[in-house]
């Protein structure tokens, strides 16, 4: 029999749980899954907490060692090279600056171009990397898809994600699976299409490392071109305004060993 002292505890819990891990706005909080949200949750605790992201305002990394990202969390200012493309720019406002080889790109077309160009590798390298963090982000509605075993033959939970309404490819669909031993993600796949029967990929997430209070998955998994993994990982309370604003070449990793 449910009583009162019984809906004021679950009642309790849902807010405790909104106030250390609060969902985006936009996230579908009604058709998610309870126990779903619950899972998310203690992944983000795992992982350092809301606050300790919430408070991590600069990220770097490369993506799968190659093109480079420089974001500020806060702002929205990006840097992103790609061999000798450059490109500064804020991600939401999609304004910004192009270079390719030190010679600014000034026809407004073609830094337009690539400044999309930017932003939609941003909105994929960053997925790749800090997924994890966004379990209960925009446009998310959140499934509890059982238990289930991992690659490794690991005992997991099993999570759907689908969205509405947000990012360049909303018809997405991704199943992560959550370790229950450790409450880290350890698993994703990957279906272009919520309707897919199958995954285009199922990947694993391994190698988390602590960056400032934070811990980053590197990605490694393996594919048909062999095992890939992000570099060049880092976080920093603060960087110089240059580092978004000028040409001039950056070492990132100096920096975070200053």
């Amino acid at each position: 029999m449910i009583t009162r002292l019984t809906i004021l505890a679950v009642l309790l819990s849902t807010m405790a749980q909104a106030e250390t891990n609060p969902p985006a706005e936009g996230f579908n909080q009604a058709e998610s899954d309870t126990k779903a949200i619950e899972i998310a949750d203690a992944v983000m605790e795992k992982m350092g907490g809301w606050e300790n992201w919430n408070q991590t305002r600069y990220i770097t990394w490369r993506f799968f060692g190659r093109r480079m990202h420089v974001w500020d969390k806060w702002t929205g200012n990006l840097r992103h090279e790609d061999g000798d493309m450059l490109i500064t720019m804020n991600i939401n406002t999609k304004k910004g600056r192009v270079w390719f080889g030190g010679t600014e790109q000034t026809n407004p077309d073609s830094v337009r171009k690539y400044v999309n160009q930017g932003y939609r590798r941003w909105i994929n390298d960053s997925y790749w990397l800090v997924m994890p963090y966004k379990l209960k982000d925009t446009g998310v509605t959140l499934k509890y898809s059982g238990e289930d075993k991992t690659l490794e033959d690991r005992p997991a939970h099993k999570l759907t994600l689908t969205f509405q309404n947000t990012g360049v490819t909303p018809r997405n669909k991704y199943d992560v699976w959550v370790d229950k031993e450790h409450n880290l993600v350890t698993e994703w796949a990957f279906y272009p299409r919520a309707s897919d029967a199958e995954p285009r990929f199922r990947n694993p997430w391994t190698n988390w490392t602590k960056h400032g209070n934070i811990l980053i998955s590197d990605g490694r998994g393996s594919t048909r071109r062999g095992e890939r993994k992000h570099t060049d990982i880092a976080v920093f309370d603060t960087l110089p305004a240059s580092v978004f604003e000028s040409p001039d070449p950056v070492d990132m990793m100096a920096l975070k060993n200053r």
